[in-house]
């Protein structure tokens, strides 16, 4: 019959033109020793800890009785925090680390990336390097891990610093493009296999108030920590397992002095979301940045860091 013919010729086609994309844009995963020496450089280590090889960056005194621990978001890395880290080591022990599932650290073996999960690890990491309080901080999902670590564990964070932080009901605002192929079932098999760097390029800048000031050298480090053996999977099963905002009405327990930051253009999480966590934490200090987007000690790390450093010093 003749739509039978059709449909099989269509089918030959989306087959032909599959095959295509997967062939121009196959991406093997890269193993950890590919990467090591561009992305792990001194000051970078390497921590044995829930059967993982945790990358970890610790930098400043060691005296400092309250180190500053920041947490990255979701398909970033501890990188995103370097100018800070550079900024602030003068005077604080500042220790960054890359999560489990994204950067250098892989995926977990538990394949766990509950947010208590997170939380667990951040504690046991915190008794690793036997810091006993610290001063708390993350970005996007690093940040709902940075305020529930201090729910759970009140005694080990004696500040937080939450920038453009998971807690609430999301909004529907945009999301980077990446993100809409991982949360995707069906494009799978596919997203596991093809990473176009131009479809990397496009997700950094989404998430940038000022798409301009991406430099080649994030896109490629963005690029290549999704390559690491393992994250995209990871990437994966954390979409399926993320509860976005169930929890927060515990976000009404946080009793520490806290620094809410907020990017005025983040399309990921609205900036309203800034206003409501200064409404339900009793000691909280809101800034924002109209220029900004979601990613703001990143984007701009001079600028933000006065804030910071006013924080730190309060």
């Amino acid at each position: 019959m003749e739509w039978l013919k059709r449909l099989w010729w269509a089918i030959v086609l989306f087959a032909a033109v599959l095959a295509g994309v997967v062939a121009t844009t196959w991406e093997p995963d890269r193993q950890l020793g590919q990467l090591v020496a561009r992305w792990a450089p001194d000051p970078s280590i390497f921590i044995e800890l829930d059967g993982m090889q945790v990358h970890v960056r610790d930098t400043g005194p060691r005296d400092d009785r309250t180190p500053i621990v920041l947490l990255h978001g979701m398909a970033s890395s501890l990188h995103t925090f370097d100018g800070w880290q550079r900024g602030l080591q003068a005077r604080h022990r500042v220790i960054t680390v890359d999560l489990p599932g994204f950067g250098l650290t892989g995926p977990s073996p538990q394949g766990d990336y509950r947010i208590d999960a997170y939380t667990r690890f951040v504690l046991r990491l915190l008794d690793n390097l036997g810091l006993r309080q610290v001063i708390l901080g993350g970005n996007a999902l690093g940040g709902e891990v940075a305020w529930q670590t201090a729910v759970l564990a009140p005694d080990r964070v004696s500040k937080l610093i939450l920038i453009d932080a998971d807690g609430y009901e999301p909004s529907v605002l945009s999301m980077p493009l990446a993100f809409q192929v991982a949360s995707t079932r069906g494009l799978r098999w596919v997203s596991e296999r093809i990473l176009p760097k131009s479809l990397v390029a496009s997700s950094v800048r989404s998430v940038f108030g000022a798409p301009e000031r991406v430099t080649q050298e994030q896109v490629d480090r963005y690029f290549e920590m999704a390559l690491r053996v393992g994250n995209r999977g990871a990437l994966f099963q954390r979409m399926d397992q993320a509860q976005f905002g169930a929890s927060a009405l515990l976000i009404k327990r946080v009793r520490q002095p806290t620094l809410v930051i907020w990017g005025e253009r983040d399309e990921m999480i609205s900036p309203e979301h800034g206003r409501l966590f200064c409404r339900d934490i009793p000691q909280c200090r809101l800034v924002t940045y109209p220029d900004l987007g979601h990613l703001p000690q990143e984007e701009a790390p001079a600028a933000t860091l006065s804030a910071v450093r006013e924080f730190l010093g309060s």
